[in-house]
């Protein structure tokens, strides 16, 4: 578990760092450079996520079950994360209407993606994944929102188009996901 914590640590605080040292951050980026910047932030998340991944790998040999999710919690969650995906990928395209709803809707989407394991997930080294994800994505949603108010952002109006093609791509990526990658990546097909 300690390996699980690490890489959390330090995906989660590379992540934070706009959030809880904004004059740093730019300190840091104005020293060095921000091809500089970004080379450190890419690198630091890149070994919190291998981190991450290989000590959730060990933390399942060695479960330990906090609570048990009630029948039915697989197929909400699956609900609920191809929500999220739809919410991630309004992120990624212009003028859509999900996106000028939302604000931040990538931070949403992983939000709503980390509660949506928790309701499925009864273990220790599970809860902890998803309840730093879940704290995290509502602290930078708040801090996203407060960013563009203070810059005065307005996001375009959008259109019923853009929004379907935001729903059929994030609908698609989730399907790929949740039926074949999942089990090929984590190692669990939650359906079947």
């Amino acid at each position: 578990m300690a390996l699980l914590v690490v890489g959390l640590v330090l995906f989660i605080g590379v992540h934070s760092i706009r959030v809880v040292a904004a004059p740093w951050r730019a300190a840091q980026i104005e020293r060095f450079g921000i091809r500089a910047w970004r080379g450190f932030f890419a690198l630091v998340s890149i070994l919190g996520i291998v981190l991450t991944v290989m000590g959730y790998g060990l933390a399942r040999r060695y479960p330990v079950p906090v609570w048990l999710p009630p029948f039915g919690m697989a197929h909400l969650t699956g609900l609920l994360t191809a929500i999220a995906f739809v919410m991630m990928t309004a992120a990624y395209v212009p003028g859509n209407r999900i996106k000028r709803a939302l604000g931040q809707p990538f931070v949403s989407g992983v939000a709503l993606w980390a509660f949506a394991h928790l309701l499925a997930n009864g273990t220790l080294h599970a809860m902890l994944l998803f309840f730093v994800f879940l704290v995290w994505s509502l602290i930078e949603v708040r801090a996203g929102r407060r960013r563009d108010r203070e810059a005065g952002v307005v996001y375009a109006p959008g259109s019923v188009a853009r929004d379907g093609v935001t729903v059929v791509i994030g609908l698609v990526a989730w399907a790929i996901f949740a039926f074949w990658l999942h089990g090929l990546l984590i190692g669990v097909r939650p359906f079947g």
